[in-house]
């Protein structure tokens, strides 16, 4: 594959969200990429390759992220958007049920009208590869061409004790985007508008709750506690209280069943100090939806450390909730929109509607 360092030219498509767009072809990508399927250091992974010559929206512009591996704060990611619907199933990473929105860059996309007619499906698995043999735009033959090198890539060295660890956007993000973006840099919060990822109030509070936090962090290292407000936590105030064993409930929920998340009040009384119970946090973010319903979308028992590329086995499995996202509003308007992870305890059934 031909090295690609930067995206020039017509790769700068400067998208907003609600845009629709189409993912280019396999060949067009793998024109992209380097000899490790990456393009400015992310990854491109197996399961986007289905993706390849659908329209999909711009569902948020990925222009920052949150380190959730060295905590540093907001990481500066180059040209690249979350797209609608768009998120890893896992099925090239031992299963991973994280259920992350992808990453894409723009050069992997162009911009198309709307009403314009949709390409031709790809060949179907039957018909011959000639075309992709001869240089076609597209097909199966060039993905036949790039998946086992975006399989090899998807794994790396194993553990000191041969354990088996995957590599994924996740797990390189500090590579793709190795910038810190300081909170006090206001030009972010002109992005976030300009570009759709969040209207003006929305913005302005994050930028608040940022800075709020910011005091905090540093208050409950050197003021007395007596000066503190609130002790020094941070916006959305939960405190753990418990040590040692943490409790634990099994309701054996189930995919559509409904559920309401109980107050914060009885959920704090669940953590330790460290906001965990039996190693799963509760961060301040999921208290936004503390006495919501929802519906039972899934049960987890299984994600990659994005740290080491472990794949982590739950003891006991957790809940994943229909519509319920980390919108970024006590995190600097992060657009990842991770899908939080809820323990049983957390939850209680509730009636169906009449």
């Amino acid at each position: 594959m031909t090295q690609v360092q930067t995206v020039t030219g017509s790769g700068v498509l400067n998208l907003r969200v609600g845009e629709v767009v189409e993912v280019l072809s396999e060949a067009e990508i793998q024109a992209t990429l380097d000899e490790r399927g990456e393009l400015d250091e992310l990854p491109f992974m197996p399961e986007m390759l289905a993706f390849c010559g659908r329209r999909l929206t711009v569902h948020k512009v990925a222009y920052k992220l949150c380190d959730t591996i060295s905590r540093t704060g907001m990481r500066r990611m180059e040209r690249a958007v979350h797209l609608t619907g768009a998120r890893c199933d896992g099925q090239a990473h031992g299963g991973c049920q994280t259920a992350c929105l992808m990453y894409w860059k723009e050069a992997w996309l162009k911009r198309v009208d709307p009403g314009a007619p949709e390409a031709p499906a790809p060949a179907a698995s039957g018909e011959s590869a000639a075309s992709g043999a001869s240089g076609g735009s597209g097909g199966l033959a060039a993905g036949r061409r790039l998946l086992p090198i975006l399989e090899v890539a998807a794994r790396k060295e194993p553990g000191p004790d041969g354990e088996e660890r995957f590599s994924c956007q996740a797990t390189e993000l500090l590579r793709a985007a190795p910038t810190c973006l300081p909170l006090k840099d206001v030009r972010q919060y002109v992005t976030d508008v300009r570009t759709g990822n969040a209207g003006a109030f929305f913005a302005l509070r994050a930028l608040l709750v940022g800075l709020f936090n910011r005091f905090q962090d540093r208050s409950g290292r050197v003021l007395p506690s007596w000066l503190q407000i609130k002790g020094g936590l941070r916006w959305g105030f939960v405190k753990g209280r418990l040590v040692g064993a943490t409790p634990s409930v099994t309701l054996d929920l189930q995919p559509g069943e409904l559920v309401r998340i109980k107050s914060k009040e009885e959920i704090v009384e669940t953590l330790n100090q460290d906001l965990l119970n039996r190693g799963m946090g509760f961060e301040e973010e999921m208290s936004r939806y503390c006495g919501q319903t929802a519906r039972v979308l899934s049960r987890v028992d299984r994600c990659i450390d994005e740290r080491t590329g472990r794949m982590l086995q739950m003891k006991t499995a957790c809940i994943v909730l229909e519509g319920i996202v980390c919108a970024g509003a006590y995190t600097v308007s992060c657009p990842r929109e991770f899908i939080p992870f809820w323990r049983e305890i957390w939850l209680e059934r509730v009636e169906e509607p009449a």
